[in-house]
């Protein structure tokens, strides 16, 4: 449900954690994330993801508007209630949809899980771009945590703190995305409504140099606004939360 791009590259200073093996069935890995992060060692996981900042209630789909380089664009991204077990792990299974000019041009499924900590990791995506007749044209930028070395990241810590970085994937020259929070107690109006107390990431990655977003995340709601600072011009805005396909 990230709606993710790329951004610009900065040092950054990543450590090491291991995760403990939480069954027979899940052996260890080493994940890179942030200093608070790396605190979070996982005892083990939940069934569902209930992160304030970063819900996924299955059956509920959040919908965006924006535009990207002058382009109108719309996002449905949907909480299924499928999973997809990863390095033993029981992930949420989450289909996010992007249109540009009206047009299918993406469709991604992206796999989710959260820790007794609280902590929402992600565990990769599959991701298809389309051209205008519906045609798979490219997967790039598709990964999996364990396979040809890429490796889960957090994508929500479970209590954000000013100046925490982290990452939120690695899969070396395909995904590389990182997060640094910058604020938690950010207020800001969308089309859905105004909230108080947001947390506000910057994001970038080393694959696309002089990229930069910020993210909004309303507790209770989740992901509720991009817009990209450097490097373009690109926003989103959470419009209106579906259950079950009703409004």
């Amino acid at each position: 449900m990230t709606l993710k791009r790329s951004n610009l590259v900065i040092p950054v200073l990543v450590l090491i954690v291991t995760v403990a093996a939480i069954s027979a069935s899940q052996a260890r890995h080493r994940r890179p994330v942030g200093r608070h992060a790396a605190s979070n060692t996982p005892a083990g996981w939940v069934s569902e993801v209930t992160n304030p900042y970063f819900p996924l209630r299955p059956g509920t789909t959040f919908h965006y508007e924006g535009t990207s380089e002058g382009v109108s664009t719309f996002d449905d991204t949907a909480v299924t209630r499928e999973t997809k077990v990863i390095l033993g792990v029981i992930c949420t299974v989450v289909q996010d949809d992007a249109h540009e000019g009206g047009i299918l041009v993406e469709s991604t499924l992206d796999w989710y899980a959260q820790d007794l900590n609280g902590n929402v990791w992600y565990f990769g995506e599959y991701s298809k771009r389309l051209d205008p007749q519906g045609n798979v044209i490219s997967t790039e930028g598709s990964w999996e945590a364990g396979v040809n070395g890429a490796q889960q990241g957090i994508i929500m810590e479970a209590h954000p703190r000013v100046g925490d970085k982290y990452n939120q994937e690695f899969s070396s020259g395909v995904a590389e995305d990182k997060a640094q929070v910058l604020s938690v107690n950010k207020a800001t109006c969308v089309i859905h409504g105004c909230y108080d107390d947001l947390l506000l990431t910057k994001e970038w990655s080393p694959l696309e140099k002089n990229v930069t977003e910020h993210k909004y995340y309303a507790p209770g709601v989740g992901f509720i606004r991009i817009e990209m600072v450097k490097g373009g011009e690109e926003r989103s805005e959470l419009v209106r939360i579906s259950t079950d396909g009703n409004p």
